[in-house]
């Protein structure tokens, strides 16, 4: 390879190949955690510096020339090329030290992980842990996070997961709510108008008419409080809805309405780093007490 003619600037093909993906200089800008301006003169310096034009502007959009096209392919595989070094630099630290980004539902992240990440405190003090509480899939290919808690396995094959636990859960609701009627004719909380969860009650026995979902939200804890001002009836966690001193199960007498997996997913590469080894080993752990039923189980009532 001829070294000295390797004079390309890798923030100029990095600001390329961003401003190629989100389709704008200002969404650029953000990725990159630059300002605009900065982010522009890169762009225009790479332009300068090949002789070419890479982007015609169209109102705020920057739209790929002829020449850019025949040039993009290359940047994305230089910006690869560029993450999975980072990648395997990261997984070969073996201090137990650094950052680690946890990402899971915003229910588990206020509620199972605090006491899991006291344990790791304990034994690791030099973590920093920063926890993404989201119920969105964050990308691990792109380390947006370093450990993911998903209830589905992922099938990236560059991705390592662990299947800890079996969750469960359950319909909850205020006695005062459940004793106005039949199940199916009380209002209901939703995740999303029109989405799958109406036909998944239909199919487990419980019909509800859809003029009955009176609320929606994707968040856990806003379906909680809204089922514990006695509007509606939700699905819950049952470690999270048997202990509730405000709501029961609405059928008590029942199985859990559903079962679903708690998968642990981390890059191959990262897994092989001890900060994240010790990571991803207690959360196994914590997690797996869901499994083993040690969240306890308050009995309820149906009230008559």
């Amino acid at each position: 390879m001829d070294w000295k003619s390797l004079t390309f600037d890798w923030n100029r093909a990095r600001a390329v190949a961003a401003t190629a993906e989100t389709g704008s200089l200002s969404a650029a800008a953000r990725a990159l955690g630059l300002t605009q301006p900065t982010l522009g003169r890169q762009v225009t310096a790479l332009e300068e510096e090949l002789g070419v034009t890479l982007f015609t502007r169209a109102g705020k959009r920057m739209e790929l020339t002829e020449a850019g096209l025949s040039l993009i392919d290359h940047l994305r595989t230089m910006a690869e090329a560029a993450h999975a070094a980072a990648l395997a630099a990261t997984g070969q630290s073996q201090e137990i030290a650094g950052a680690v980004t946890i990402t899971a539902s915003n229910l588990y992240a206020s509620e199972l992980l605090p006491p899991i990440l006291g344990r790791i405190r304990e034994e690791a003090p030099a973590l920093q842990i920063q926890v993404v509480a989201s119920n969105a899939l964050s990308d691990l290919m792109r380390r947006e996070a370093d450990i993911a808690i998903r209830h589905v396995r992922p099938d990236q094959p560059d991705l390592t997961a662990k299947l800890v636990a079996e969750d469960e859960a359950a319909l909850y609701a205020t006695p005062d709510l459940l004793a106005r009627g039949e199940l199916t004719a009380l209002p209901f909380i939703g995740y999303l108008i029109g989405d799958q969860y109406r036909s998944m009650l239909a199919e487990r026995g419980v019909d509800v008419p859809a003029e009955n979902f009176a609320f929606f939200s994707e968040d856990s804890h806003t379906q909680r409080a809204i089922a514990r001002a006695g509007l509606g009836v939700a699905v819950l966690p049952t470690w999270a809805g048997d202990p509730d001193p405000v709501l029961v199960r609405a059928q008590p007498e029942a199985p859990p309405l559903v079962r679903f997996p708690i998968w642990l997913a981390a890059h191959r590469d990262l897994h092989t780093s001890r900060r994240v080894r010790l990571v991803f080993d207690h959360l196994a752990e914590g997690f797996s007490r869901i499994g083993r039923g040690s969240q306890g189980r308050r009995d309820t009532v149906h009230p008559e």
